[in-house]
């Protein structure tokens, strides 16, 4: 069961705030003028509205923080290896393509659009309440060509060399497969590894992006779900860009990657 944590925050936060606010209007003032004529010299206020009062100001912290500024993240899959691994909490930059509102991701102020090249947390298409991070492959308005394991942005070939194998000393948490290799490939401004597994199959085709939409892939190309599959990215599903990691563990595997943290993300 997937659950949005951004729901819950402004429930939890909205609640809080409200039961706050309606004591101090309406119940405060009353209470205090009971305990004067008893003679008590000790307020007690009511248990909800103790934890209200000391948790709204962190819960609304903390909303504001991840809605607006900066959210974490676990890769939960190998679809973006090299750049990241299964087990890495990367650092989202939420207002890196315009402030949203929580929850409706609405955009209230546009700063920026995704640059061809950047690595983009977004919500899944066909399944919104999953979270995905590709890369911005195509913009509004390209063409993308993806032959023989060769991309083609407008008619042109994206500079692309081979870099080597991708073996157990890239990474300290996963087994490489045995025909995995490594390409340098510049994509816009990134320059970034992608890798390759020579035994399989190369998903061949042609898209046109439409306007507002996004055509993403993975860096781990033969084996990500991505665009090639399921389609364009509607501007609003976008969340932010990723850019850098906070800390590598696979719980799975329980192994941990420290020289991973503070890495930032190309």
């Amino acid at each position: 069961m997937n659950i949005d944590f951004a729901f819950v925050l402004v429930v939890l936060t909205s609640v809080t705030g409200l039961v706050w606010l309606l004591d101090s209007l309406l119940f405060k003032q009353k209470r205090m003028d009971r305990l004067v004529k008893k003679g008590s010299q000790t307020t007690r206020e009511p248990v909800i509205v103790e934890y209200s009062r000391s948790l709204f100001p962190v819960l609304l912290i903390v909303l504001l923080f991840r809605s607006f500024l900066f959210e974490p993240f676990k890769i939960p899959s190998g679809s973006m290896i090299p750049t990241l691994l299964v087990g890495d909490f990367i650092v989202v930059n939420k207002f890196s393509y315009g402030i949203r509102l929580p929850v409706l991701n609405k955009k209230i102020i546009g700063i920026g659009e995704p640059e061809r090249g950047d690595v983009v947390v977004f919500r899944y298409p066909v399944d919104p309440g999953v979270n995905f991070i590709k890369r911005a492959v195509g913009l509004p308005g390209d063409t993308i060509v993806y032959r023989d394991k060769q991309l083609f942005v407008n008619g042109e070939e994206v500079a692309f060399e081979a870099a080597g194998r991708f073996t157990s000393e890239d990474i300290k948490c996963t087994t490489p497969a045995a025909d995995a290799a490594l390409s340098n490939e510049q994509l816009g401004n990134a320059n970034h590894k992608v890798l390759l597994h020579q035994h399989s199959r190369g998903r061949d085709g042609r898209w046109v992006v439409p306007p507002g939409h996004y055509f993403m892939m993975g860096d781990n190309r033969d084996r990500s779900n991505d665009s090639r599959e399921w389609g364009f990215v509607p501007e609003e599903n976008l969340l932010g860009r990723a850019v850098g990691i906070w800390l590598n563990f696979d719980f799975e595997k329980g192994c941990a990657d420290l020289s991973r943290i503070g890495d930032g993300i190309n």
